[in-house]
């Protein structure tokens, strides 16, 4: 009987996991975001091509999307320890491999934030705080992703001291950082996006060598 709830927390929370915002974003605007900008179906992309209000509202969604499937399990199988862990688990790998998009997904940083908030809310808010601190001290944001994979583990195993719980929320980290490698190459090169992105653009992918015509046109029809 265990291992079927725990199958069904792994169903449920990858189920959750297929819902792209991001995705239907790119629709709304005519084109597949798996095939525009960096081609990650998350909210990064998604404010490169549409814009800082959608990038809220999709990293929003991703957040919830982990959060519903960890209380969703929860409250389905009561006294289960495993219940929420697996399903924000099985959330994040849907969200970065979703079988919906032929598993092209996005690289799991929100999500991952939804499990700290079905964790506890101010855990998130701390974490949320170190990721920002990361990302502007390091100038690149995507090396959050990686850092909270092992972080929010590890900060669990602390408070907890749940073992079996601890080693399925360092599983995300192995996608992640496999996910990431392409921008650890890009970082090494001089190549990768750095934060200042946010709020100089033409400056940042001048730098980067990717200011074209394509470019242009992504950013001219955002909004």
């Amino acid at each position: 009987m265990i291992i079927l709830k725990g199958l069904a927390c792994i169903l449920i929370g990858y189920l959750f996991g297929n819902f792209s915002p991001a995705f239907l974003f790119g629709k709304t605007k005519g084109y597949d975001i798996r095939e525009e900008g960096s081609g990650n179906v998350g909210a990064t992309n998604v404010f490169i091509l549409v814009g800082k209000y959608a990038f809220f509202i999709t990293a929003a969604a991703d957040i919830l999307k982990a959060f519903a499937a960890w209380k969703l399990c929860q409250l389905l199988f009561p006294g289960m320890t495993v219940a929420g862990p697996l399903a924000g688990t099985a959330c994040v790998i849907g969200h970065m491999y979703p079988v919906l998009l032929a598993f092209r997904g996005g690289k799991g940083l929100a999500s991952l934030g939804g499990m700290v908030l079905a964790w506890r809310w101010q855990w998130f808010i701390l974490l949320l705080a170190v990721a920002i601190v990361i990302a502007f001290a390091t100038r690149y944001v995507c090396l959050v992703a990686p850092t909270m994979s092992v972080v929010f583990p590890a900060c669990y195993y602390w408070q907890t001291g749940l073992l079996l719980c601890t080693v399925i929320l360092l599983l995300p980290s192995i996608p992640i950082f496999a996910k990431h490698w392409e921008n650890f190459v890009h970082i090494r090169e001089g190549t990768e996006m750095r934060t200042s992105f946010i709020w100089n653009k033409e400056k940042e992918l001048k730098r980067i060598g990717q200011w074209n015509e394509k470019t242009i046109e992504q950013l001219n029809r955002r909004g």
